[in-house]
């Protein structure tokens, strides 16, 4: 079977054409550089993992909403890319949108659940970072519960110790080892 997964420079100039804000791009950078730390102890496809990483929030070319990942996994189809690395874009929101997600935000009826450790670690990755500082997953967490989403704050933590396990320790060390704003070896500036 062919994979049809960009490599990271394909993926910038992908945001780029998008049309995607310097934010953003800095933003996937960050979560690229977070995900990358973890490949370095978890077995896992690294390029799928990156290219995720790297245009998980190209949707925001078009929305800032919800309706971001969807649409970001919709471009990334129409691109011809392939279906692994659509999931990923599609299920990065937190740890996951569950059914009755789905439903109460509206969004059109599927799978927003990670389920592949692929999918998982560019979900997470993003959980780590807050615009493009590096943090704890308790910030991510907290921000859902103070939102009311409990159970994707449940969900969240649980996906934080699932990976901390694979990964050999708590992955709130990731800041400490990577700093809280990264060199992103992906941007010249």
């Amino acid at each position: 079977m062919s994979r049809n997964i960009p490599d990271e420079a394909d993926c910038l100039h992908i945001l780029q054409d998008a049309g995607c804000r310097r934010r953003v791009v800095v933003h996937c950078c960050t979560v690229a550089a977070v995900a990358e730390e973890m490949l370095d102890h978890i077995d896992a496809d690294r390029p799928l993992v990156m290219a995720g990483c790297l245009l998980h929030d190209v949707g925001r070319s078009v929305d800032n909403g919800i309706m971001h990942a969807q649409i970001g996994s919709e471009i990334i189809e129409k691109m011809g890319f392939s279906d692994e690395l659509v999931d990923v874009v599609k299920k990065h929101t937190g740890a996951g949108l569950d059914e009755v997600d789905v439903e109460e935000l509206g969004l059109p009826p599927g799978d927003y659940v990670p389920k592949t450790l692929e999918e998982k670690i560019v979900a997470h990755a993003d959980n780590l970072v807050s615009d493009n500082r590096v943090v704890g997953h308790r910030h991510s967490v907290e921000k859902l519960r103070n939102k009311g989403a409990f159970r994707g704050a449940d969900r969240m933590e649980s996906l934080h110790w699932e990976l901390s396990k694979l990964y050999g320790m708590d992955l709130d060390v990731i800041p400490d080892i990577i700093g809280e704003y990264p060199k992103l070896r992906w941007l010249s500036d």
